[in-house]
């Protein structure tokens, strides 16, 4: 779970960006050409400077007017082959019908900086060109009864995690930057607008697949499945059955992304099928949450009043979706024998890397047969004291294998310590079974979890300031954030626990 944040060694301006767009090689059904809708007297947010170094951009560059006006959509170079993707998806498990990029434009693509860096552990073939969207840029034929337009507030908050994630080591889409505007959009309050830009290798998701196969369009399922492959999974082209091995492989993705998420307390909030990544990168951050007083039953999404995207069940929903994206493939693949034999890897696939990073998490060096029991209690004490999911983990380093019962700055999380000295004595025993050394683990421990998270007030407060044209905190806030295993004690107060006022945060799916 290190920090995948990189570097390029080659720095372009933005007057040299040059643009391409392999997405509008598909038929034209796939996609509407489309302009973005200008925004008046547009001005920076603020900048990502490792999300720059991607594409081979000095974070400075995105000072000037010319970068402010790309990347608001107010000014388009010629060789951008602007549009929005059309896809459908079930939504909350009820399908939705045609969606689509009802606020996102696609600029084009771009030539990826040497040697990015992947973000997370997905193996994910180091792309050549990233793609560019602007989220929030206007008005499209998918809008449906929307505006077009995102919103100051929700750009922070996607700006802001997107970058956190990649910085945890955690497959996502990249935030570049946030421009905004003083003109007005309607919400559940009057708001100023935003444009926040997006990058990934491709924004394909499993709802684009669904989109073909519900309207019963098998040519253009085959065509869009044929280009994902040999754009980002070519080595699965030479398999017996490729779209076999293409569901098998987003399988896996998925199942490890969840894997990935639990272990850190991420809760997605919206996990429709619309808003899930062929590439299994983590997409389209709304009523997003990091979890704190640890209850697996937790909602973050305040629209999402039956639950179903709870923490507990986020592993679940993952397998449903692919489950749905396998249906979708169906008329490629073949067989729904050989389908549900794609699928049937996600179980373990989630189980061995949510095990792995768990043993990881509690400075274990090897596996053992009764570390589920020992993780599940764990878990149990954590629920019954309402135990702050971050903090819990990162100060369980401290304890010592001799002497467990004397972690005082862990123990002192739970409202039952008695409840904690019981599991504590079978932590250390099992430290002790395979002779853990303190500090090393210590020091292993603090590599994997991290100090600091994006809770939700910390981004309020960034917002509320940003509100008010000061940006400051929302930089800040992004500079803590990119090294959250780092100790930073200039910085401690951005991992103290949320404050009373916090209680009444709530986001949804308008956030």
């Amino acid at each position: 779970m290190t920090s995948p944040l990189s570097t390029s060694t080659h720095i372009i301006d933005i007057d040299t960006l040059t643009f391409g767009n392999d997405f509008a090689s598909l038929p034209p059904a796939h996609y509407t050409r489309l302009q973005p809708t200008p925004l008046p007297s547009p001005y920076l947010v603020a900048v990502s400077p490792h999300a720059a170094a991607l594409i081979g951009i000095d974070a400075a560059a995105l000072q000037s007017q010319a970068a402010i006006d790309l990347f608001t959509g107010n000014d388009i170079p010629d060789d951008a082959q602007p549009l929005s993707a059309v896809y459908s998806g079930h939504q909350f498990g009820v399908w939705a019908g045609q969606l689509g990029d009802g606020r996102a434009i696609l600029l084009g693509d771009v030539p990826a900086a040497e040697n990015p860096a992947a973000s997370g552990d997905n193996n994910i073939n180091v792309p050549h060109r990233m793609e560019l969207q602007l989220k929030g840029a206007g008005l499209t034929p998918y809008s449906r009864m929307g505006d077009g337009r995102a919103v100051l507030r929700s750009s922070i908050r996607e700006f802001l995690c997107s970058e956190a994630m990649a910085a945890l080591g955690i497959p996502t889409t990249r935030a570049l930057c946030i421009t905004g505007s003083d003109q007005m959009v309607l919400r559940e309050r009057p708001e100023t607008a935003a444009v926040v830009t997006r990058m990934a290798p491709t924004f394909v998701r499993f709802g684009s697949f669904e989109h073909w196969f519900y309207n019963q369009k098998h040519d253009e399922l085959k065509t869009l499945a044929d280009y994902v492959l040999a754009r980002f999974y070519p080595a699965l082209q030479q398999a017996e059955n490729p779209y076999k091995a293409l569901l098998t492989e987003v399988t896996i993705r998925t199942a490890r992304l969840m894997a990935h998420w639990q272990a850190v307390g991420f809760m997605h909030g919206v996990m429709n099928t619309d808003n899930m990544s062929i590439l299994g990168l983590t997409l389209d951050y709304g009523p997003f949450g990091f979890m704190e007083a640890f209850d697996p039953h937790h909602i973050c999404n305040h629209t999402d009043q039956q639950g179903r995207y709870s923490y507990a069940r986020q592993p679940q929903i993952g397998e449903w979706n692919c489950f749905a994206l396998g249906q979708a493939l169906l008329p490629l693949i073949g067989t729904v024998e050989d389908v549900q034999a794609a699928l049937r890897i996600y179980k373990p696939a989630f189980a061995e890397h949510f095990m792995d990073l768990m043993r990881a998490k509690l400075g274990l060096q090897t596996a053992h047969n009764d570390d589920a029991a020992l993780f599940d209690h764990m878990f149990n004490i954590m629920q019954d004291s309402h135990v702050d999911f971050t903090r819990f983990f990162r100060k369980l380093g401290e304890l010592k294998m001799t002497a467990p019962g004397e972690a005082d700055s862990v123990r002192d999380l739970f409202l039952d310590r008695t409840a904690f000295d019981e599991w504590a004595l079978q932590y250390a025993a099992r430290l002790q079974a395979e002779a853990s050394d303190d500090a090393a683990r210590k020091l292993a421990m603090d590599a994997v979890n991290p100090k600091y998270v994006l809770r939700n007030y910390l981004a309020q407060t960034a917002i509320e300031k940003a509100e008010q044209k000061d940006f400051t905190e929302v930089a800040r806030l992004l500079a803590v954030l990119e090294k959250p295993f780092d100790e930073q004690p200039e910085n401690d107060h951005y991992a103290d626990l949320p404050p009373d006022w916090a209680n009444d945060l709530e986001v949804s799916c308008s956030s």
